[in-house]
């Protein structure tokens, strides 16, 4: 098979729809990975679409060194995601699609040894790469957690802050993945979402690995949640912070919970 066959295909996994050199390429990138059964029972069937848009399949560990590419601060500016995230000391985050950890070992760093990080991948070889590198840096303050497609199996009201990086658009089950996120929040916890802008045809990925601001509101809104701030200095992505939304939204999902309610 040449580059120009596989290429599209098998990058199309990893988001990308950069032209790259054949010097580039080291070996054909891998697949996408088939969603496993639940320990207890098969799980129900995954969704393909949800409110009109194509879910897309998730990446194969294989494919983990992507993920830590000399570019990628170059291009996602990701120490000014960083900053912005404002994780404080002692904080609970959890790194919800973590792979091999890019950014949970930061993020450890930042909350220090008095604060947790909850790493979650649905790929055990993802969290073994985690675990290899956190050891090399002395973190043991991460815990590993193998979740599923359906559940992160994140412990209720616990939790700070979720991050789901180039992570949402992958969920074959996002309203089950959405209610347990919610459960999982403190009442003043976020759940920050960082996507590919998909209103920006000058960002080289595959549409089918973008979000554009209005389906992302459409569905977070749509599943208990709020927007509270947004961010849109990176180069390539959104970054929209949501609270839990425990009152009642309208249907541009404006907050329209009483004052009263919104303090109990």
């Amino acid at each position: 098979m040449n580059l120009r066959s596989w290429l599209p295909v098998t990058l199309g996994a990893l988001g990308l729809a950069l032209a790259l050199p054949t010097h580039a390429i080291a070996q054909e990138p891998p697949a996408a990975i088939a969603a496993p059964a639940e320990a207890d029972g098969a799980l129900p069937a995954p969704l393909t679409h949800y409110k009109g848009r194509e879910i897309a399949v998730t990446m194969h560990y294989l494919g983990a060194d992507w993920l830590v590419r000399e570019s990628r601060e170059r291009e996602e500016e990701c120490s000014t995601l960083l900053e912005v995230l404002k994780i404080k000391p002692g904080d609970i985050v959890c790194d919800l699609g973590c792979g091999n950890g890019f950014y949970t070992l930061p993020i450890a760093e930042r909350v220090g040894k008095t604060g947790k990080v909850l790493a979650v991948d649905i790929q055990q070889e993802m969290l073994h790469l985690l675990s290899e590198r956190a050891k090399s840096e002395d973190l043991d303050h991460i815990e590993t957690i193998l979740g599923s497609p359906i559940d992160p199996r994140l412990p209720e009201g616990k939790v700070d802050l979720v991050l789901l990086v180039d992570v949402y658009h992958e969920f074959a089950y996002p309203e089950q993945m959405l209610q347990a996120i919610r459960k999982s929040l403190k009442p003043k916890g976020r759940l920050v979402l960082v996507e590919f802008r998909g209103e920006d045809p000058q960002v080289p990925i595959k549409p089918l690995h973008k979000m554009t601001k209005r389906q992302i509101r459409r569905e977070l809104f749509s599943n208990g949640f709020k927007l509270v701030e947004q961010f849109d200095k990176l180069p390539w992505q959104h970054v929209m912070f949501f609270g839990r939304n425990d009152g009642s939204i309208d249907s541009a999902g404006h907050d329209v919970t009483p004052p009263s309610e919104e303090a109990e």
